[in-house]
């Protein structure tokens, strides 16, 4: 394998093949490990947080009936929106991940959950799951980098619509879930290239539709006028925990794959990728959050966001058991683990999007010499973010 750079520093420049598939071999030991040892402790864990996450999503909708009251309002609104956010990081993406299906509990499986949230879980897992995880911070093939609205790179070419690129993150932070539905369906290519007229696309955009009447029905009629005279103190209750769970979630996601010191990578670097390297993709592609166990499950224990892509389908409560394995294998091979408290990385990410959206101060520099030293073109091709 031939694995250049086009920037100055190449971070996998000191690691040669063999080195990168002993790497791979060593985590594939930790995957496996937590596999074999997966049992009551974790199958509790997910049942505690699915009931602790509903008692207090039903709470909070009997305070907010009284919402017509300042206090009642705040303490459901509150209650609400971290249900919300438990509903959507913890237990949704990751039951959708498959993460529990090895409990073989229909309650509790990615073939059967549907989360509260507007994207179709079957649509989300076809776009996350199967693209996503494939092609982490592939520009060009992962739309979940910038969601395909963002430049994401200096490579990039640059257009004055990325100008603006600062307020489409922002209100696609506003409204996150619907971002998310329309990233799904590929909407902007489909519009784009014709493929609207497709029956399977059509399909697809009936079951968003369905889903987003449903969730509209919930939130916005039903629970409101069930509030009778707090109708309106209700309806402004449910808007804003979905506004604060989707600015959260969008942080979250930002933070893990957006922040200074995360790579990006040409399509060609993917060509004939074996395990090792799709390894040290996912390392070098992802970025952690530090902070609190609780602060871990808001997160979903997305604030593990390098251990999440290298084993999408072990537990959640696993990632901060083997993190500092993970981190050990970083130092050993000489690769940047990429963390930081959560102001710190939103202020990264936040500040490389204001900076892409402007054209380059300098031009890229010249590829690197390929790690064999030979000067044939290069069939790996990594680009720093």
């Amino acid at each position: 394998m031939t694995v250049i750079q086009k920037k100055a520093d190449n971070p996998i420049a000191h690691l040669t093949v063999e080195d990168i598939e002993t790497l791979g071999k060593e985590l594939d030991a930790i995957r496996e490990r937590v596999i074999a040892s997966r049992g009551e402790r974790d199958a509790a864990y997910i049942r505690k947080v699915i009931s602790t996450q509903r008692k207090l999503e039903i709470s909070s909708r009997v305070v907010l009936l009284f919402s017509l009251f300042p206090p009642a309002w705040i303490v459901g609104t509150a209650g609400l929106s971290v249900a919300k956010i438990l509903e959507n990081m913890e237990i949704g993406h990751n039951v959708l991940h498959g993460q529990w299906d090895w409990m073989r509990d229909p309650k509790i499986h990615s073939t059967s959950w549907e989360w509260d949230h507007v994207a179709p879980a079957d649509q989300w897992k076809q776009s996350h799951n199967e693209l996503h995880h494939r092609y982490t911070n592939v520009v060009g093939k992962d739309n979940d980098l910038g969601y395909g609205i963002m430049r994401v790179d200096e490579d990039q070419p640059w257009h004055p619509a990325h100008l603006g690129q600062p307020l489409y993150n922002f209100l696609n932070a506003c409204f996150f879930e619907y971002g998310i539905a329309a990233y799904d369906l590929d909407l902007g290519n489909k519009l784009k290239n014709g493929g609207h007229k497709d029956p399977e696309f059509r399909r697809r955009v009936r079951a968003v539709g369905r889903k987003i009447r449903r969730q509209f029905l919930k939130d916005y009629l039903l629970f409101p006028v069930l509030s009778g005279p707090s109708f309106l103190h209700t309806l402004a209750a449910n808007f804003t925990a979905n506004l604060i769970r989707n600015l959260w979630s969008h942080s979250v996601i930002m933070c893990g794959h957006f922040p200074e010191g995360v790579e990006t990578f040409e399509k060609t670097s993917i060509e004939g990728e074996t395990r090792g390297e799709w390894y040290v993709r996912q390392m070098l592609g992802s970025a952690n959050i530090s902070g609190s166990r609780l602060m871990h499950i808001m997160t979903g224990n997305l604030s593990f966001q390098i251990e999440h892509h290298l084993f999408p389908d072990l537990p959640s409560n696993r990632y901060q058991e083997i993190a500092p394995e993970v981190r050990a294998l970083f130092d050993r091979y000489g690769l940047k683990y990429t963390t930081g408290s959560l102001p710190r990385q939103v202020f990264s990410a936040w500040k490389k999007v204001f900076r892409l959206a402007l054209p380059n101060r300098r031009q890229p520099a010249a590829p690197a010499t390929p790690l064999d030293g030979s000067t044939d073109h290069p069939t790996r091709e990594l680009v720093a973010a």
